[in-house]
């Protein structure tokens, strides 16, 4: 499937402006409560950035991943998402939207953090390896894809972060996308959190 529309985003100047080595990231690796830093560092946007993080979650308590929406790649592993998630148990926000931003100050990032992938809870947020893992328990049209992120962590973390960083850092080697990725037809118009 491969279906895109024009999204919110921001342009290409704005899309690469931090890799891994230049991530804001408070630990090396995965998980983070609600930052309470991230105050510190709401001056990189001019919108209410906690208004927004709250309301993502106000009626819709589904886990939200953040993604690459100039990536080639992220793009595809959306599809990948979308086709192997068939209840609908996680919604996607691109990394460069407001909602991302929101999200990512929330979780105690630079809102220009683009360096991983996030998956965002109502309590807490996942990056990088940890984040994958979580993703593919919760896909239910592949029975491999949760074996795989039961058995994942069994791996150390600093390993899995290692792989996850060189595919990361090579990313756009697929290839750049003006837009980020949306459904065009409106098919999974539930998954795709709207900016405000």
């Amino acid at each position: 499937r491969t279906t895109s529309a024009t999204s919110s985003y921001l342009p290409g100047s704005h899309a690469r402006s931090l890799n891994s080595h230049e991530s804001s990231s408070t630990s090396i690796g995965s998980t983070s409560s609600l930052s309470s830093d991230a105050s510190a560092l709401s001056s990189e946007v001019d919108f209410d950035w906690k208004a927004i993080a709250d309301e993502v979650f106000t009626t819709d308590k589904r886990p939200i991943i953040l993604f690459d929406g100039v990536c080639n790649l992220c793009n595809g592993g959306v599809n990948f998402a979308l086709d192997n998630d068939s209840v609908g148990s996680f919604r996607f926000a691109s990394l460069q939207s407001r909602t991302g931003q929101a999200l990512l100050l929330r979780s105690g990032k630079k809102a220009s953090d683009i360096s991983s992938i996030v998956l965002v809870t109502t309590e807490t947020s996942y990056f990088k390896s940890d984040a994958v893992l979580r993703i593919a328990r919760g896909m239910n049209s592949n029975p491999a894809l949760p074996l795989i992120g039961a058995m994942g962590p069994i791996a150390p973390k600093f390993l899995r972060n290692i792989v996850y960083d060189v595919v990361a850092d090579n990313r756009y080697r697929f290839g750049e996308s003006e837009q980020c990725r949306m459904d065009f037809d409106n098919e999974f118009g539930d998954r795709f959190v709207s900016d405000p």
